[in-house]
């Protein structure tokens, strides 16, 4: 019973320490924003148009050409099937060898047909 109860202060001090180092080190990185944002000058390579082909002074509300569009979209499905594919890992590692084999063709499947429909 002790030892439980010694545990438990141990776990409770070291979650504690855990909380007042990530809120120090968030405090620091946003203090160091702070000063170094200042310091931003306006020149004309910033104000280029990048990647997706507006120019940042005009309206927001203009016509843009279809290849960016497509482009953007088919970059966050391959970052999407990227997160959803680190999960099968673990599937493999206990042993789930079968149905993460299916799962992940499947998946990897849908995923080319819809490449091929774009």
């Amino acid at each position: 019973m002790h030892y439980r109860v010694h545990s438990r202060k141990i776990s409770l001090i070291y979650l504690i320490i855990n909380i007042a180092t990530v809120v120090t080190f968030s405090i620091i990185l946003i203090i160091a924003r702070l000063i170094l944002s200042r310091n931003v000058t306006y020149s004309r390579e910033k104000a280029t148009p990048f990647e997706c082909g507006f120019d940042p002074a005009d309206s927001g509300r203009l016509p843009f050409s279809i290849r960016f569009f497509l482009l953007a979209i088919i970059f966050l499905i391959f970052d999407i099937e990227i997160a959803l594919l680190f999960p099968l890992i673990i599937g493999l590692k206990l042993g789930i060898r079968y149905f993460t084999l299916i799962a992940s063709s499947t998946f990897l499947f849908i995923l080319l047909v819809g490449l091929l429909h774009e």
